[in-house]
Order: structure tokens, then C-alpha cells, then sequence
């Protein structure tokens, strides 16, 4: 049974920056520990939207919906949530960005005594009076034009107060002082981002995800201006949905980017945020209700947790990469297959996806399907198949469909396999999650390689099941990167043959690759063969004995 969703709250949270002699500074406030939200959290002042921020209530102040709306990529509303960050962390921190009849930034000594400064914060807070009244009667003017959208927050979905978060930043008002409300937070600091990010860490604060990751990208600049011009620049705003899910050490918050995070979304269907997030070796986990992935027993620094298999169909079972031959691995596969395997599937013949195939069909009298084994390279020399796969076939398996997409260059003889009804690819090693693959001449080839990853550009796909690794989302604009990614590494491989007259692959090696960890210098060293073969090809460096130099 789904559990019911709750519909977030559109809120809005406001970043105030001020520069001083060490740095810039941060506001955070530490909410109460009875609050029902982020208790005992320190945060930027922010909260629910007001049913008076809506622009309609503002019209009389000259207020521009359209271009607040047009900035947060609303059709209208967006004037509402930037009031509500203003009226917020007026209200909770006691700034109050706005203008003067004269349109000079407000000095809050012009507003009252003390005691009516204070009183008018807490008489809106309890909702005495509303924002739109409170500016009208003292002819003030919010500063929206002050406010930069930088992000965009929604709580996760097994949260029970879920807020749907716009977050604005501002430098903050000058000759105004900050003071907390003594209710809904209890204390108040003004932070350098890295600072607080040190007492985070430090067990010493409690901060909620979205203000560590606003912390981290505020951590890197020097200054408010330097901070502004950063979130200036044009970019696409998308709202972030963390996922939970469980691992080893209890509750684990998901955020995009995290491998995890494409597999649970998909996956976790009921919103429990109790599915584990583990690779387990034998561990049989469902990827949707016909395919099932099983991680192979054979972890290392170029399979990560290990080689994935995968389980395809529920009455007649088809498995696409056997892995090694471990008998062990062979019994996780016959307990999780739902019905009789009748079908072996391997996207390639390297050690750690084929040699389990003949194990298997040992057992089960299986069919087993893919490319031969090419003559060059390490391959699996005892992989036979009863059947060659050939670009384009296609197999009906359990009712639902695979068609075999010939990829060369990782492996001659590497084929994918599209689960056309769920647009799910099984990649192998033609795409892996978290590393770009190994080109290892003469049999991996790097111009088929990229050739073969503009091919992919051209199917209908939802998610990459690689083959080691979790499942992969967006997967148009993995592949997009992965071009980027190998243009720019052959990119450098010229500006280095530039700077000097001839070079050897082991005096390129520390200088091409100076960007990846020395443990795998190793395999970085043949995909800098591979790149050079393809610029010879092109004409473009030229070999002398084991110099390589531009032409």
C-alpha cells in the first residue's frame, strides 16, 4: 500500500551575508528545541508563504509579479515568496530589508521606539497584523529587488511537515542589528561558512542538509559581491527532493548525485524510506517487478562492489552477466530466479562478467548468448556461446523483449541490452557509475568507443543498469558528459604534447592524469594509449619508436 504523501508548504528562506575583516559572515539561527520543525537546528531565518504575500495585496506598492514569478520559472506567484522571505526574517531575525518613503534602505530607528520595534514584530508573528499593512501605515517598500533565487528545496516525502523551499540570498541591511524572537529560535550567530561547517562536523551545531549544502557552496568566496556574482550567472534552477533510505549506520538522506539516489527514487514507490541502499554481495534486490540485480562476490578497485548480474523475467528468467565463476555467486542466482533460467546473456568477455556462464548453464542447461571471444586482450578463453548475438537482434524473454545494441570499445565484442518495455539499458562496461571506463588497446578501441556512445544518444531509454554500480537516471546527459568528459582529456593530452617536443606515455602519464588517484595510474595509462592511437589515426600526433609528438 502507498503511504499518503503530504502536500509541502510553499516557504521561502532568506541567506544574509555581511562582509567583515576575516571573511564573509553568514546569519543562522538556532530554533527551539519544542519547535515542530528543524528543532534544535541552527538555520537561515524562513518559513511558511502567507496568504497576504500574494501580489494582488502588494498591487498599491508597485510590486512586480511577473518579473518575481519570471525569476523563480513560475507562471505567477513568485512575488509571494519573496515577501514571505523578507516578512520572515523580519519577524525572526529583526531585519527588515526594504525602503523608505524616499527610497533610501530603511533605518528601523525611523519605525519606532524600541518597544514598538519589537512589539510590531511580534504583533505580525502572531498574525495581529499583516505585512502589507504594516508597510502601507509606515510607507515602506519590501526590497524584493535586493533578493537573489539561488535554490530550491522540497522535503522529503516520509517527512509528516513536508515545506516546499525557495531560497533567496541578500546582503544584509546595514545599521540594523539582529536579535533572535525568544520564541520559535533562542539564539543567533553570525558564522563564516566554513566555520560553521567545522562545528557541524564537529558535533558541536546541528545543521539540517540544505543549509550544509548552502554552507559548502558559500564556502568557497571571499566576499558579498564575489558571492553575488557567483549566483548571478544564468543557470536552470531544479527543485532538490532528497530520498531516505537505510544503510549499515541507520537513516541516510539521498540527494542528487549520490549513486544511490536514481535507485531509490525509482525503487522506494511507497515513500517508506526503508528500502537499504547497500550493495550486498548475494543479496538479490528488486529493480522493478521483473528484473532483479545481484551483486557478485568480487569486489576491487576496477568492479567497486562488484559485478552486477541481473535477473530478467518471473517465469522463465533470463540472466545478463554471470560474473565470475564463484559457486557461491551461482547459488545467489538460482535462489533469486523465480522461475527456471533458460537464458545466459553476457555484454562481454572480460574475467569478472563472462566465466560464470559456463557454471550456470552447468546447472540450469541454459542458453548462452553473446559475442565470441576476441583473440587480443584478457578475455574469458573459456566462454563459448550457443548462440552469437548480433546488433539489433531481438529476444523475447518472459513476455517482455531485449534487443542486443552492438558497443564496441571498451571490449570488441561488448553488447548492450535494451529492455524495450521498460527502457531500462543493461550497459556492462560500457558505461559504469562513478568512473569513466578503461580503453585498453589493441582489442578496446577509443574511437568505436565514442562512437558507440553517440549511438546511445539515439534510443529511448529511462535508466542505465551498469555493470557495476547502482542503477543510473538521466541517462542522455550521462552520456553527454562522458563525450565532454573524453574530449577534454584528449583536449589535454595535446596541450601537453605542445609544451615539450616529444613525450613518452609514462612522462605524459602524471601530467594527463594528474586529476585521478596514483593506484589507478595503471589503467588510466592504457585509455592514454588509447587516445593517442585515435589521434594518430586522425593524424593529428605522430609515434617515433615511444615518442609521441603533434604533427
Amino acid at each position: 500500500m502507498t503511504t499518503p504523501s503530504i502536500a509541502p508548504k510553499p516557504s521561502a528562506t532568506l541567506v544574509l551575508l555581511r562582509d567583515t575583516d576575516q571573511g564573509v559572515e553568514v546569519f543562522l539561527m538556532r530554533r527551539t528545541d519544542q519547535a515542530a520543525a528543524f528543532s534544535g537546528a541552527y538555520v537561515f531565518p524562513g518559513g511558511a508563504v502567507d496568504p497576504h504575500d500574494h501580489a494582488e495585496h502588494w498591487q498599491s506598492l508597485g510590486i512586480d509579479d511577473a518579473d518575481a514569478s519570471r525569476r523563480l520559472g513560475l507562471e505567477r506567484g513568485g512575488t509571494a515568496y519573496v515577501l514571505a522571505a523578507i516578512r520572515e526574517c523580519f519577524e525572526e531575525a529583526g531585519l527588515l530589508l526594504a525602503y523608505d518613503a524616499k527610497g533610501a534602505p530603511v533605518r528601523l530607528d525611523a519605525i519606532g521606539n524600541a518597544a514598538d520595534y519589537e512589539g510590531l514584530r511580534k504583533a505580525l508573528a502572531a498574525g495581529e497584523i499583516n505585512f502589507v499593512e504594516f508597510c502601507l501605515e509606515r510607507q515602506l517598500r519590501p526590497a524584493v529587488d535586493q533578493l537573489l533565487y539561488i535554490d530550491h528545496w522540497i522535503t522529503p516525502f516520509v517527512e509528516k511537515r513536508r515545506f516546499d523551499v525557495r531560497f533567496f540570498l541578500a546582503a544584509a541591511p546595514a545599521q540594523q542589528i539582529a536579535s533572535h524572537d525568544n520564541s520559535e529560535t533562542v539564539a543567533h550567530a553570525w558564522l563564516k561558512p566554513a566555520d560553521a561547517l567545522h562545528r557541524f562536523k564537529a558535533g558541536e551545531i546541528l545543521l539540517v542538509t540544505p543549509t550544509v549544502k548552502t554552507l559548502e557552496a558559500l564556502a568557497a568566496h571571499h566576499s558579498v559581491a564575489e558571492i553575488v556574482a557567483h549566483f548571478s550567472r544564468p543557470r536552470t534552477i531544479r527543485p532538490t527532493l532528497p530520498y531516505i533510505a537505510r544503510d549499515n549506520e541507520g537513516k541516510r538522506v539521498l540527494l542528487p548525485g549520490d549513486y544511490a539516489y536514481a535507485e531509490i527514487a525509482k525503487r522506494d514507490t511507497e515513500h517508506s524510506g526503508t528500502l537499504n541502499c547497500e550493495l550486498i554481495a548475494g543479496v538479490a534486490t528488486p529493480l522493478s517487478p521483473r528484473v532483479r540485480r545481484i551483486v557478485a562476490p568480487n569486489p576491487g578497485i576496477m568492479t567497486g562492489p562488484g559485478t552486477n548480474a541481473y535477473l530478467i523475467g518471473n517465469d522463465e528468467v533470463a540472466v545478463i552477466d554471470p560474473g565470475p565463476a564463484d559457486e557461491s555467486h551461482m547459488d545467489a542466482l538460482m535462489q533469486a530466479a523465480s522461475g527456471p533460467i533458460r537464458w545466459i546473456f553476457t555484454t562481454h568477455t572480460h574475467p569478472d562478467h563472462s566465466p560464470g556462464a559456463a557454471l550456470l548453464k552447468a546447472r540450469t542447461g541454459a542458453t548462452v548468448l553473446g559475442m565470441a571471444t576476441p583473440v587480443e586482450g584478457p578475455q574469458d578463453r573459456s566462454y563459448v556461446p550457443d548462440r552469437q548475438v548480433a546488433h539489433g537482434d531481438r529476444f523475447t524473454v518472459d513476455g517482455i523483449t531485449l534487443r542486443a545494441i552492438h558497443t564496441p570499445g571498451h571490449a570488441s565484442n561488448h553488447v548492450c541490452y535494451l529492455l524495450e518495455e521498460e527502457r531500462l539499458l543493461f550497459t556492462g562496461d560500457h558505461i559504469m557509475q562513478g568512473s569513466t571506463v578503461v580503453i585498453n588497446p589493441p582489442d578496446g578501441d577509443m574511437t568505436a568507443y565514442l562512437a558507440s556512445l553517440r549511438a546511445l544518444l539515439d534510443l529511448e531509454v529511462d535508466y542505465f543498469a551498469p555493470g557495476h554500480g547502482y542503477l543510473v537516471g538521466q541517462p542522455r546527459q550521462v552520456v553527454e558528459h562522458l563525450l565532454v568528459h573524453r574530449q577534454g582529456r584528449e583536449d589535454k593530452i595535446l596541450r601537453v604534447l605542445q609544451s615539450q617536443p616529444a613525450a613518452t606515455l609514462d612522462s605524459l602519464l602524471p601530467a594527463v592524469y594528474d586529476d585521478v588517484p596514483l593506484q589507478i595510474h595503471g589503467a588510466a595509462k592504457r585509455s592514454l594509449l588509447a587516445h593517442l592511437i585515435k589521434l594518430k589515426v586522425e593524424h593529428r600526433v605522430v609515434e617515433f619508436g615511444d615518442q609521441w609528438s603533434v604533427s
